[in-house]
């Protein structure tokens, strides 16, 4: 929703008496910083605001429609490694802040959401772990980020639409690309596409950057792709930039590469600008001096998530905002064609998967045809029957 919408929208509840008392919003973005390698490129250096940014933006908007209602808000940014980040949370919770937005890792967005107990709202905007929306889920934590399931079944609604059913899947050798790799593997599962074959890349642990790094992945890659079976597409898992980025061009065969590199699903990106996004990408460079990252964009929705429910219910309370974050009448313009809902089985948001090749949007999934009883945008993802979560019933 645009800011003269959001205007519009409050004037009318003003004009119709359900605008509310003051209510004072206190959040804060608890950001995880782990120990990282260099990148491949200097195109993908992570700002040190990375995340806060678009915390700020979200404060801005939330203000833009508070200011009307009386309703204040305030985030702080916390930055901490995931050894102090128990110690930050907890000196936030006896500040009295019991609206957290969480950037960090599975391992650590679970534990720290078990810290913060049932009386505070967590909202992660970055882990993506599907088994957190499944068999680990909590009902103290709702997710903007999306899981690797649907991140995955994005990529193969659209290759299943562009009719590329046969795979080869590439995955790097940690656990992580491993749990991205079994996604990819749902996702063919799911929509009928056939893994022809597999293969696993060994990381080097050289320096990406280096001749021992990238020239050397650079020279593996055709070696290590030669003579695969009949196939339409690449799909790379590698959830660390180890490989995936020299797919492209270092083929044997020459073919399209989608996941990690090539055609990639992202939440959002500095060249989108369909439905409304211009303007908020002007908005954020004007702001930062910079463009917007995946990070920024789902913290700013998370905190907008937060600031929606405020303005509908005129509460900051932890338990009134999730009950109504949860319920039929929530819903949120995100930039991206509809709008954006959370499953009530897992507290999973809803949304729209932008297929990025670097340029451009190539695609939007869910792709059209793909039907479901709710929502197209339950195609992505776990389903109810496929969730596991118990948490939320």
């Amino acid at each position: 929703m645009t800011i003269v919408w959001r205007v519009l929208l409050v004037l009318a509840m003003i004009a119709t008496g359900s605008a509310a008392a003051a209510v004072e919003v206190r959040s804060a973005v608890l950001r995880l910083d782990y120990p990282r390698v260099a990148p491949i490129s200097r195109f993908d250096e992570v700002p040190a605001d990375v995340g806060f940014a678009g915390g700020l933006l979200a404060d801005e908007d939330n203000q833009t429609t508070g200011r009307f209602l009386g309703h204040t808000y305030s985030t702080d940014m916390v930055a901490a490694t995931p050894e102090q980040a128990d110690e930050a949370l907890e000196r936030l919770l006896a500040d009295g802040v019991h609206l957290i937005v969480l950037l960090g890792a599975d391992q650590d967005v679970l534990r720290l959401a078990d810290l913060a107990g049932e009386d505070v709202l967590v909202v992660n905007a970055g882990a993506r772990g599907t088994t957190l929306r499944g068999q680990d889920c909590r009902a103290n934590l709702l997710h903007v980020a999306p899981s690797q399931a649907m991140l995955a079944d994005a990529v193969a609604q659209f290759a299943m639409w562009k009719k590329w059913d046969s795979w080869v899947l590439v995955a790097g050798s940690n656990p992580a690309d491993r749990d991205l790799a079994q996604a990819y593997r749902d996702a063919a599962a799911k929509f009928g596409a056939r893994i022809v074959e597999e293969r696993e890349f060994e990381g080097t642990g050289g320096g990406r950057r280096t001749d021992t790094g990238h020239v050397l992945v650079q020279r593996q890659l055709p070696v290590f792709m030669q003579d695969p079976k009949r196939h339409d597409i690449v799909v790379a898992a590698d959830a660390s930039d180890v490989f995936a980025p020299y797919l492209p061009f270092h083929l044997w065969t020459p073919r399209p590469v989608m996941g990690a590199a090539g055609l990639r699903p992202v939440t959002f990106h500095a060249t989108h600008e369909a439905w409304g996004a211009t303007q908020f990408q002007r908005r954020f460079e004007a702001l930062t001096g910079r463009y917007v990252r995946e990070e920024d964009y789902q913290v700013w929705l998370a905190l907008r998530v937060i600031g929606e429910a405020v303005t509908r219910t005129s509460s900051a309370e932890p338990a009134v905002l999730r009950d109504y974050i949860l319920s039929d009448a929530f819903e949120l313009a995100a930039f991206k064609g509809v709008p954006v809902t959370f499953r009530p089985w897992n507290g999973q948001m809803r949304q729209p998967i932008l297929l990025f090749d670097g340029r451009i949007t190539v695609s939007v999934s869910p792709q059209q045809g793909y039907l479901h009883q709710r929502s197209p945008l339950d195609t992505l993802g776990l389903d109810e029957p496929e969730s596991g979560c118990t948490a939320f019933q």
